[in-house]
């Protein structure tokens, strides 16, 4: 189950989180800057993209975050988890499940390579983006549990990115609480 914490502008949202929340929360949550770039520089550490999928979904908006009407239609949609290595245990832990939501008419033209993080293939392109975040949320997911391998409730957020006037992707993001080791304590009771 995922609560709405916050919808609404920046200001809005920083009034609204929890007060033992650390700053590089803040900056994850509300930043209008690349989370894998953010991963790199808080931790020091490579950043994996796994790409769970990458597919057309067709025109419907059933069950999809508000907003994602703005996307024109058929959508394509592709799910990643993002890792970083245990340097104690030698895996990847997920640390960040994103989904977003592509005019399926453009996404080629933006993402070449779907297993480079979007930024990495915005930044390629130098393609001038405003990131309009939408909605921030706090709650529970059992397939995110079994994810990031560790228990929520997680924070999310959702945001519009905007190049030359037009929306061309909304984004939807969650953080595992396992990142806490390197961002300090989310502000959960």
């Amino acid at each position: 189950m995922v609560m709405l914490c916050v919808q609404g502008s920046e200001s809005d949202a920083r009034k609204r989180l929890p007060q033992g929340m650390s700053p590089p929360w803040k900056v994850m949550l509300l930043s209008d800057g690349s989370v894998t770039r953010h991963l790199q520089l808080l931790t020091d550490l490579p950043v994996q993209v796994d790409c769970l999928e990458m597919r057309n979904v067709g025109t419907s908006t059933e069950g999809l975050p508000p907003g994602v009407e703005a996307i024109p239609g058929p959508r394509t949609q592709r799910q990643v988890l993002l890792r970083l290595p245990d340097l104690e245990k030698g895996s990847k832990g997920a640390m960040v499940y994103a989904c977003s939501w592509w005019d399926a008419a453009h996404v080629s033209e933006y993402l070449k390579d779907s297993s480079r993080p979007i930024w990495e293939s915005l930044s390629q392109g130098r393609t001038e983006l405003y990131r309009d975040i939408q909605q921030v949320y706090c709650g529970h997911s059992d397939y995110l549990e079994e994810a990031f391998q560790t228990r929520g409730p997680f924070w999310g957020r959702h945001y519009v990115f905007w190049h030359n006037g037009k929306p061309l992707t909304l984004i939807y993001e969650v953080f595992s609480t396992a990142l806490e080791q390197y961002l300090g304590p989310c502000g959960h009771q």
